[in-house]
C-alpha cells in the first residue's frame, strides 16, 4: 500500500512513492562480527516487495526493480524512517547493500546511513551517491543498533522521478482481532479436526495441572521470522502461551514449549533432526507435536516422502503425541497443501490452513470484507508480522477449541496403512561428529577441522540464538588430502553440507561406490544454510563407501561436512 509521504520537509520528495517497508519492526540481533543488526534481503525479493508491500500493480515499474539500473532510473530518493521503542533513543545505522556481478558479496555499493530514532525521515538521493560499475542487483537493507535488544519500528519509501506514477491508496485500520469477521475467517482455517483422542489428552493433562508439552517443527515461520521480538511474538509461542492460559487458567500445569523450526530447510532435513531438536536425544516427550513446512517443502527431493516420513516418526515416537499438520501460506497465495494435505487425510491428522483462512479475503477490499490486508500479515513475501504470527496462533486455538468441546472419538486412529506417499525415512537417524565411531568408518582426510559460522536460530522460548549441526568436519586444505570417506552399511541415506555467501568455500564433488553422483555446491543458495541432498535410497541394507571430493581447483578452499541421516 502506498499512503505517499506525509509532510516531507524537503519539497524534492513531493513526488509519486511506494514503501518498501511500512512500520515494520526490527530488532538488533548478535552478530558474529560484533554487530547487532536487523537484515532485510532483497535478492530476488525486491520486486515482490513492490507488488505485495507497495502495493505497486505496473510491471514496467516492476521490472525496473529487477537490477540496480533499473532501480537507478526508477528511484529520485529513498526515505527511512526509524523510531525508537525505547528512551532514550541512540541513532540507527542504516544500510543499503547492492550484490556485484564479480564477487556478489563484496563488489556491489554499500551505502550508509545515520538516522535518528526519533520517527524523522532521513533521506538519500540517488544522484548523489557514487555507484560502482559492478552493481548487478539490490541486496539487502539492514538496521544496525548500538545495542542488543533494541527495537524499533521502521519505514522505508521510494520516491520516483517524474515520470512514474503510482496510485495513491488510503491507510488501513488495525486488525479487529476478535471481531465477529475475524473469527468467521479464523473458522476457515480449520481444514479437518481429524482424531481427536492424542490431542484431548493432552488437554486433559493440561486441565488436570499434569506437565504438557508442545513441539514445534517447521522451517523459518516456525523459527519466528518475520516476529519482534522473535521468542516471544513468534506464532508457536503464542499457540503455547494460548493453550496454558486456556486449559490451564490458574497456571497448575506446566507448559513446556519446544521449538524447531530452521530457515530455509524443508521436511529432508526435518526427519533427520528430529531426535536432537524435538526428542532432545531421549530427553523429552511430547504431547503435541505441530509439524509446518509447507511453504519449504519444494526443496523436498522425495516430494513428500519425507514429511510423511517425519509425520509418522512423531506420531509413533515417545509421548504417542497428537500430530498436527500446519499449512502456512506465502504472499503469492502459494503453498504445497495440495500434495501435503493427502497425509493428513489418509491417517486423520488434525490439520489447520493458514492459507485456507487469509486466501479468498486477501482479494476484498475493506469495503468488502478484507479483515487483513497482505501489507498487514506479511513482514516479507515469505514471512509473517506480528500480526501475521497472531493469526497463525488463532488458527491453531481454533483447533484446539473445537477439539476441547467435541466429544472423545472411539478407539485409536488407524495406522499401519499403505502410505500415500512414502514412509521410507521414517527410521532415518543423525550422524556426526559428536556420535560413537563404531556406527560407520570415517576417513575424513583434510576434514578435520571444526567449523563455527554455523546457521543459527532461536529454539524453545529462548531470544539467544543456537548453531545447526556444530559437531561438523571442515576442510583445512593445510591438514591432509581434500577428500572425506565414508564407511557405512546402510539403506538409505541423506547428506547435509553447509550452504555460505563466503568465497572462502568452495565445491566438491560426491562419489558412491566409486560413481560420480553430483557436484556440491554451497554457494548454490548464498548464505550460511544447512543444504541436505539425497544419496540413496533402497530397499536393502548394505555396504557403502561414500566419498566427498573438493572440486579441481577448489583444493585450496574450505567445505564442510555438517552430517548425515542414515538407516
Amino acid at each position: 500500500m502506498n499512503e505517499g509521504p506525509k509532510a516531507p520537509k524537503d519539497p524534492d520528495v513531493r513526488r509519486s512513492s511506494f514503501y518498501v517497508m511500512y512500520e515494520n519492526r526490527v530488532e538488533g540481533t548478535s552478530r558474529p562480527d560484533g554487530t547487532f543488526s536487523h537484515e532485510i534481503y532483497l535478492d530476488g525479493r525486491l520486486v515482490d516487495k513492490a507488488r505485495y508491500m507497495g502495493g505497486v500493480v505496473d510491471e514496467d515499474i516492476l521490472r525496473l526493480l529487477q537490477d540496480c539500473e533499473g532501480v537507478r532510473r526508477l528511484v529520485h530518493s529513498i526515505g527511512v524512517t526509524v523510531k525508537a521503542e525505547q528512551s532514550p533513543a541512540s541513532p540507527v545505522q542504516f544500510v543499503y547493500q547492492n550484490l556485484g556481478h564479480t564477487s556478489k558479496y563484496e563488489s556491489g555499493t554499500r551505502i550508509e546511513l545515520t538516522c535518528p530514532a526519533d520517527g524523522s525521515e532521513t533521506l538519500i538521493r540517488m544522484e548523489e551517491v557514487e555507484w560502482g560499475a559492478d552493481d548487478d542487483v539490490p541486496g539487502s537493507f539492514a538496521f544496525l543498533f548500538a545495542q542488543p535488544g533494541e527495537r524499533a519500528m521502521v519505514s522505508v519509501i521510494f520516491y520516483l522521478h517524474e515520470g512514474f506514477q503510482i496510485p495513491v491508496t488510503s491507510p488501513e485500520a488495525p486488525v479487529a482481532f476478535g471481531s465477529e469477521a475475524y473469527l468467521e475467517m479464523i473458522g476457515n482455517s480449520l481444514l479437518n479436526s481429524g482424531h481427536n483422542r492424542r490431542l484431548k489428552a493432552a488437554i486433559q493433562k493440561a486441565k488436570r495441572g499434569d506437565k504438557v508439552t508442545l513441539a514445534f517443527i517447521g522451517g523459518s515461520i516456525t523459527q519466528g521470522a518475520g516476529a519482534v521480538p522473535i521468542h516471544e511474538q513468534c506464532y508457536a509461542y503464542q499457540a503455547c502461551e494460548r493453550f496454558k492460559h486456556r486449559f490451564s487458567p490458574a497456571g497448575e500445569a506446566d507448559i513446556q514449549l519446544i521449538k524447531a523450526g530452521v530457515g530455509g530447510t524443508s521436511s529432508e532435513l526435518g526427519v533427520v533432526r528430529y531426535e536432537r531438536d524435538v526428542l532432545r536425544e531421549g530427553q523429552v516427550a511430547p504431547d503435541i507435536v505441530v509439524i509446518e513446512f509447507a511453504v519449504n517443502d519444494a526443496g523436498d527431493e522425495t516430494e513428500g516422502n519425507c514429511f510423511e516420513s517425519l509425520a509418522l516418526k512423531a506420531w509413533h515416537g515417545p509421548g504417542n503425541p497428537a500430530v498436527i499438520l500446519l499449512f502456512s501460506v506465502f504472499a503469492d497465495d502459494w503453498n504445497l497443501q495440495e500434495r501435503l494435505a493427502p497425509v493428513g487425510w489418509h491417517y486423520d491428522f488434525p490439520m489447520v490452513s493458514v492459507k485456507d483462512a487469509l486466501v479468498q479475503q486477501f482479494g476484498l477490499t475493506k469495503a468488502a470484507g478484507n479483515i487483513i490486508s497482505k501489507r498487514q500479515f506479511f513482514y516479507d513475501i515469505y514471512h509473517p508480522t506480528n500480526d501475521g504470527h497472531h493469526v497463525m496462533a488463532d488458527c491453531l486455538d481454533k483447533l484446539l477449541r473445537v477439539t476441547d468441546a467435541a466429544p472423545w472419538d472411539e478407539g485409536e486412529a488407524v495406522m499401519g496403512k499403505t502410505p500415500v506417499i512414502g514412509h521410507d525415512f521414517v527410521h532415518l537417524k543423525l550422524l556426526d561428529r559428536a556420535q560413537p565411531e563404531c556406527i560407520a568408518e570415517i576417513e575424513p582426510g583434510g576434514f578435520t577441522g571444526v567449523d563455527t559460522d554455523m546457521q543459527m536460530v532461536e529454539m524453545d522460548a529462548h531470544a539467544y540464538r543456537s548453531a545447526q549441526f556444530p559437531h561438523n568436519w571442515m576442510y583445512e586444505p593445510t591438514l591432509g588430502r581434500p577428500e572425506f570417506c565414508l564407511r557405512l552399511s546402510s539403506k538409505r541415506l541423506i547428506f547435509i553440507f553447509k550452504d555460505s555467501g563466503s568465497t572462502e568455500f568452495g565445491c566438491a564433488d560426491l562419489w558412491v561406490d566409486g560413481q560420480y553422483v553430483k557436484r556440491l555446491d554451497p554457494h548454490a543458495n548464498g548464505w550460511t544454510h544447512c543444504n541436505p541432498v539425497l544419496v540413496y535410497n533402497e530397499q536393502e541394507s548394505r555396504e557403502h563407501t561414500v566419498i566427498i571430493r573438493m572440486a579441481k581447483g577448489d583444493e585450496h578452499k574450505h567445505f564442510t561436512v555438517l552430517g548425515f541421516g542414515y538407516e
